[in-house]
């Protein structure tokens, strides 16, 4: 009965389904996406019908991101859509795996997902959330700038004393960062390097780039003293 967190996808389906293979993952898994999984990417349709097909044979807990924030937004607001479209976010990516030309190309299916992300999960020594979490603040007191923008920088141990796992902020070594009390596993799947997997447990982690490559390691190793 493991836990995974699965990092930032951002589009990319191709390394989202050797993760699932890669990683064994069964009926008696829980899953935890930590968001941002649009934009930028090739296949964003394809990355969330793969999520939507995972959930019909183990438990799949997916965390809102802030690319899933510009798209909701991007729906109601003219000014919104274009900073969505516009350079750097990756708006455009997500309309063409629809082969569409507006919002309306995506299915009912599919907005139901993005606008049913979570701000964070808990377990009984971890914790996740998309960005960061202020230490000093219980989770459902975060500021949602903290939980979906701030960035991993220095992290203080959280009050509740259980391990934060996020992603957002692009390891571009393509290595997840470990400060022990911290962990973040967005490994910029989208520009080349990892979509990074993370048995929360054991600290077993497994990685596949869209090139159909595979590694696996332990984010002990990459504990920062």
């Amino acid at each position: 009965m493991r836990t995974i967190a699965i990092g930032d996808i951002h589009g990319c389906r191709s390394s989202l389904c050797g993760l699932i293979d890669y990683a064994g993952i069964n009926e008696e898994d829980t899953v935890v996406t930590l968001g941002d999984y649009v934009d930028r990417g090739p296949d964003t349709k394809g990355v969330i019908d793969t999520i939507l097909e995972l959930r019909e044979r183990t438990r799949v807990i997916s965390l809102m991101g802030n690319h899933e924030i510009m798209m909701l937004e991007a729906r109601d607001s003219a000014p919104a859509l274009a900073r969505w479209m516009g350079k750097g976010v990756g708006g455009n990516s997500t309309l063409a795996s629809y082969d569409g030309e507006s919002l309306q190309s995506i299915p009912g299916e599919h907005w139901e997902f993005i606008e049913g992300g979570l701000p964070f999960h808990e377990s009984e020594a971890h914790f996740f959330v998309h960005a960061n979490a202020a230490s000093h603040l219980a989770l459902k007191d975060q500021d949602p700038f903290m939980l979906f923008w701030e960035k991993f920088r220095k992290v203080p141990p959280h009050r509740s004393g259980k391990t934060m796992v996020c992603g957002h902020t692009a390891q571009k070594g393509g290595v997840p960062a470990n400060l022990g009390h911290a962990i973040c596993i967005d490994t910029w799947a989208y520009a080349g390097q990892w979509l990074t997997a993370l048995d929360v447990e054991s600290g077993t982690c497994w990685q596949c780039n869209e090139e159909g490559e595979r590694r696996s390691d332990n984010v002990a190793l990459y504990l920062k003293g």
